[in-house]
């Protein structure tokens, strides 16, 4: 039979069955999707291939999908390091952008981004970031697949000068990428301190009517929380929930301060949790609870934030550094074991994404986005289980 390509691996992680490791196994793909998983011998026999990728000494693994991205604030990293989130934002990122914020400025950083999370195996972003319409052209120029924010906030910039015009900017841009194959476009208000009642509340309309993820920060801080209260008398998630933003389409990104009845609600709405631990370890944000989020039901996915308060868009050290959290903040070493964190990582994120049926896993039907990964390297060495190396020594 024949075939586009024909991948041959050491091993083939694929996610899904959850406990699967295929040694000696290929993948079969045409036209960009997976059409057969099987043992390399039988392979071999049953396909005639137009190309042929031996990764003899590889895990082949899905894609990784990174939950969360600023992409064109790699140009920010290392402006300020070592501070609070406020004291950061206000202080110097918010001045920065002010300065220098221009369609030049996202064209470039956004590349870079790009560049580097391709180079560390993410096949997939989740965006939220001023001139949406750059980042859409960057990433079709790039091939990677991608979540673009239609960012909103209460405040003027480059972009737009007040929420509705945010609001209305980005569904122009949502019309023109309806037809694309690796772009869809989400809500991004930017918090609940940044954008008004009238905003989140017209953005929960409009994703309820055309069924769109709403990507925003919240719960981030104990700052946050506590002016939140003072202020209307309401946690953020209550008052998101009032607004009627705490759907199956939420991506609820940070949730670092959340009660037991935060998590309920959160469960009870299907909503989805981004957990970006290295961020908030930087900024000393706080911790997600995310074996108590996973213990209710609730779908955690990993995202790095921006580099500027990263300060890296690598995956691999993301999904380390959620293991190793989980099981220091709650003195249990058998939390978020290496198969948890990098369902996390990749079919948890595309589930949150809302595109788990097309990426996430490697699937028979499903897209080959995929990362081969030489484990055999002298830091490898030796090997007694592929998956918990891959998660603690690549």
């Amino acid at each position: 039979m024949e075939i586009d390509q024909l991948i041959q691996a050491k091993w083939i992680i694929p996610v899904q069955p959850a406990d699967a490791i295929l040694q000696h196994h290929s993948l079969a793909i045409t036209a960009g999707r997976i059409v057969d998983i099987l043992p390399s011998d039988q392979a071999r026999q049953k396909y005639n291939a137009r190309s042929t990728f031996d990764c003899l000494t590889h895990a082949i693994i899905p894609g990784f999908v990174n939950s969360h991205t600023h992409a064109a604030m790699n140009l920010l990293k290392g402006l300020a390091d070592d501070l609070p989130l406020m004291h950061w934002l206000h202080q110097h990122i918010w001045p920065a952008e002010a300065r220098w914020l221009s369609e030049t400025f996202v064209r470039d950083g956004t590349r870079l981004a790009i560049a580097e999370m391709l180079r560390s195996g993410t096949t997939t972003f989740n965006d939220m970031y001023l001139f949406p319409d750059v980042a859409v052209r960057c990433v079709q120029q790039s091939g990677i697949r991608a979540s673009i924010g239609m960012v909103a906030l209460d405040f003027p910039t480059p972009w737009a000068q007040n929420a509705d015009e945010y609001i209305n900017k980005g569904l122009v841009l949502y019309d023109q990428v309806k037809a694309e194959s690796l772009i869809q476009m989400s809500f991004a208000p930017h918090a609940p301190y940044t954008v008004s009642d009238p905003a989140l509340s017209r953005i929960a309309t409009l994703s309820n009517e055309l069924e769109c993820p709403i990507h925003i920060h919240v719960h981030e801080t104990a700052q946050e929380i506590n002016d939140a209260i003072s202020s209307n008398g309401q946690r953020p998630l209550e008052r998101l929930d009032q607004l009627g933003l705490v759907t199956p389409h939420l991506q609820a990104v940070h949730v670092t301060q959340l009660t037991i009845e935060d998590i309920e609600l959160l469960s009870q709405r299907g909503a989805h949790a981004i957990h970006c631990p290295e961020s908030n370890m930087k900024l000393a944000s706080g911790i997600c609870p995310v074996p108590q989020l996973l213990e209710a039901g609730i779908n955690v996915a990993l995202g790095t934030d921006g580099c500027a308060s990263n300060n890296d868009l690598d995956m691999l050290g993301e999904m380390r550094s959620a293991a190793l959290l989980a099981k220091a903040s709650n003195s249990d070493a058998s939390l978020l074991p290496a198969r948890q964190v990098l369902q996390m990582a990749t079919l948890n994120g595309a589930r949150a994404l809302g595109i788990d049926h097309m990426t996430g896993s490697l699937e028979v039907g499903k897209s080959a986005d995929l990362v081969a990964i030489n484990l055999e390297t002298i830091e490898t060495q030796p090997i007694y289980d592929p998956l918990s190396t891959l998660i603690y020594a690549t």
